[in-house]
């Protein structure tokens, strides 16, 4: 027994273990502001709110973006950065990870990525993103009516839709803060982050602002993501106030791709729809007939369908997003994020 003590605890002490995830230095983050601008993914301009760590390749001309939990190092996404550098960022991550002892993991790849490991891994269709392109939208036709109704009717209580340069944002922030506090409290929820944005000043003042106004007063709000090339136009973090009329959301998604037709952009990415997709047939792996199973009837602690059915609104094309981890389960039962 003293001898497998002494063992288990020098197994201990001897283990790697995952380092901290340390704020990027300035001339880090000055290059990775750089190649997110350069992306015409939307989805890149998570990299700027502070909560992630960087691996950037040697050229620095891309990275990969992650978060470390427990034994675990997640990553957000496909690598930013020219499609050629991939492959050896995401070996590279792998490898850094094995250095540390750590269980490498990605999180929504939009097409399926090298295997991290080498060797068995589990993959779920866990999510599904929409989109739809921008050149032939309008409120025209009966598809549209319901969407079409609303708008009409925010106009005539005197909504108000405009969208302010990055560089006005910053006297705004008192009041889209208070209008964010008072959504989180309506809702009954707290600030998230790693896949999603949270109200942070530095990170608003980097974006223009869609906002709705009502007699002069802002009412809801999101940030807007605006891809190179106007490829590729999305939101992120979108707020409104609880006495906002109802409609508001709508409203902010139809006038904002509106926007981005006049504006020459592609198309506009409606983000996730969580569970969505997943298959659940008899032979259907346990992970998916679980995530089939939370989507249905888990609308008390996230409204799955609802979001879903919401989007569906706008027509987009929907494509599979995937959750990859060599040990699944290990992997997810330390994930807080």
């Amino acid at each position: 027994m003293a001898a497998l003590t002494l063992f288990g605890t020098l197994a201990a002490l001897l283990r790697p273990h995952a380092p901290r995830p340390a704020a990027p230095t300035s001339e880090e983050l000055g290059v990775i502001e750089d190649i997110v601008e350069r992306s015409a993914k939307t989805c890149a301009r998570l990299a700027l709110l502070g909560d992630k760590s960087f691996l950037l390749n040697e050229e620095k001309t891309a990275f990969v973006m992650y978060a470390t939990r427990g034994g675990s190092w997640i990553a957000l996404g496909d690598p930013i950065g020219p499609e050629q550098e991939h492959q050896e960022l995401v070996w590279q991550f792998r490898e850094l990870a094995d250095i540390y002892g750590a269980k490498p993991c990605s999180m929504m790849w939009a097409r399926p990525p090298c295997d991290l490991r080498g060797g068995r891994t589990r993959s779920g269709q866990d999510r599904g993103e929409g989109s739809g392109a921008l050149e032939g939208f309008s409120l025209e036709g009966s598809a549209r009516r319901s969407l079409r109704r609303d708008c009409r009717r925010l106009e005539g209580q005197g909504l108000t839709f405009s969208v302010v340069p990055a560089s006005d944002v910053p006297a705004l922030l008192p009041e889209l803060k208070g209008i964010s506090d008072s959504w989180l409290e309506h809702k009954h929820t707290r600030e998230k982050g790693f896949s999603l944005g949270f109200f942070n000043d530095d990170y608003l003042k980097r974006f223009p602002a869609a906002v709705l106004r009502s007699q002069g007063r802002i009412v809801a709000f999101a940030n807007v993501w605006c891809g190179a090339g106007r490829e590729e136009l999305s939101i992120d973090l979108m707020r409104y106030h609880p006495e906002a009329p109802p409609g508001v959301v709508e409203r902010l998604f139809v006038e904002l791709m509106l926007w981005g037709r006049e504006q020459g952009y592609r198309r506009f990415d409606l983000g996730n729809a969580p569970l969505a997709g997943v298959e659940a047939g008899p032979a259907a792996p346990l992970w998916n007939r679980l995530g089939t199973f939370v989507y249905r009837h888990g609308e008390h602690f996230y409204n799955f369908q609802g979001l879903r059915e919401y989007k569906d609104k706008f027509a987009p094309e929907w494509e599979p997003r995937t959750l990859r981890a060599t040990a699944a389960w290990r992997c997810l039962k330390r994930w807080s994020i």
